[in-house]
């Protein structure tokens, strides 16, 4: 098998992107079409496309931009999003999320980039890639729009699992500012505990306990612990990362992905009901225009799986091309960045003892 450098040539080593090309809504087609705007957009990209091999060498053979910067990997089973985790793992060997997951388990790729079920995923990811040690729970983590001057805040987890204790949502902050420092830039990221308020009597025990394990952490673990924080502040100035449980953040995600929707065909009705309205559309095109790229959710597509022996990014079912090509940017940069190993080493730099030490001395002044 060819390794990251023999993909990108002899002289020169480049990104390799390994791209599970079916399981999306749309298909491989779309997926094609998003990894070709990235290949022209940066000519450092190399991909390993998995899927049926005739079928994706026609697509491929179409985009010019990908000639000799893709390599087909057959694999003739699909995962369908309807199928159960637990059928996948026994039986998903054929397809095309498992061999795409394979190629980075094998070094051939550093990032692995799938349309495919979200919870089939990060089954085989976490069967196929382990968890770093350290990690109990591995996450999803998604770049919410936000008040911040680059745009963005990390929230996690948005799905990964609904269940979250203390030691997981420290673990949590700890991943979510290691993302923040590499796929943001930030050098001292911000983190909130999400709750339903910003007292530190208000909330679950589990969340209290938390809020003392990850204040004790913060000032050896380069980021700035803000506590608690509520829904409104996850798109705020206030923070740039927001740590919750699973089943919290997913229903978050979801919410503001369809008030997002609503907004936008709120606006279309409203411009459409009279000649002055449409006639008031048309001088704020400009505006509106940057109103819709602002909140177009395609634009940050793609969530990083936290916590396992490599990285993977789940882009949304229902992507389009510019979708698709929205996450192959995030796997880019965080592959420039060294993620991966950032991230493993900042775990482990933060587990074991000093972890457990932590918990102990914030179990001790809860008793008081």
């Amino acid at each position: 098998m060819p390794s990251q450098t023999d993909l990108a040539g002899p002289t020169e080593p480049r990104i390799v992107i390994s791209v599970d090309a079916m399981g999306g809504d749309r298909g491989p087609s779309a997926v094609v079409a998003g990894i070709a705007q990235s290949a022209a957009k940066n000519p450092d990209i190399r991909f390993i496309l998995h899927g049926p091999q005739d079928q994706l060498e026609r697509l491929v053979a179409r985009r010019k931009s990908l000639a000799d910067r893709c390599e087909i990997r057959h694999a003739d089973g699909v995962v369908t999003m309807g199928e159960k985790p637990s059928h996948v793992m026994r039986h998903g060997k054929g397809t095309s999320m498992w061999s795409a997951i394979e190629s980075v388990r094998e070094g051939e790729a550093t990032v692995c980039v799938s349309c495919g079920n979200t919870g089939a995923l990060m089954a085989l990811s976490m069967v196929r890639l382990r968890k770093l040690p350290g990690v109990n729970r591995p996450a999803i983590a998604c770049l919410w729009p936000s008040r911040n001057s680059g745009g963005f805040n990390v929230m996690l987890d948005v799905g990964a699992d609904i269940r979250a204790d203390e030691q997981d949502l420290l673990q949590f902050a700890l991943m979510g500012a290691s993302y923040a420092r590499n796929g943001l830039g930030l050098k001292q990221p911000r983190i909130g505990l999400l709750n339903v308020g910003t007292e530190e009597h208000k909330g679950r025990a589990e969340l209290k306990v938390a809020h003392d394990l990850i204040a004790a952490a913060a000032p050896t673990s380069d980021f700035e612990f803000v506590g608690f924080v509520e829904g409104g502040d996850i798109p705020s100035a206030r923070v740039d990362v927001i740590v919750t449980d699973g089943f919290t953040g997913n229903v978050a995600l979801k919410t503001a992905e369809g008030t997002a929707k609503l907004i936008s065909e709120l606006l279309r009705a409203a411009f459409k009901f009279s000649p002055l309205s449409r006639i008031a559309a048309v001088l704020a095109y400009t505006s509106l225009r940057r109103l819709s790229k602002r909140i177009d959710p395609r634009r940050v597509n793609g969530g990083i799986f936290l916590g396992l022996n490599g990285t993977v990014i789940k882009s949304h079912g229902s992507a389009d091309a510019t979708g698709v090509s929205a996450a192959i940017k995030l796997a880019f940069q965080l592959a420039q960045t060294g993620f991966a190993e950032r991230l493993a080493a900042r775990v482990a730099s933060a587990s074991g003892p000093r972890q457990d030490e932590a918990l102990n001395e914030a179990e001790s002044e809860r008793k008081e």
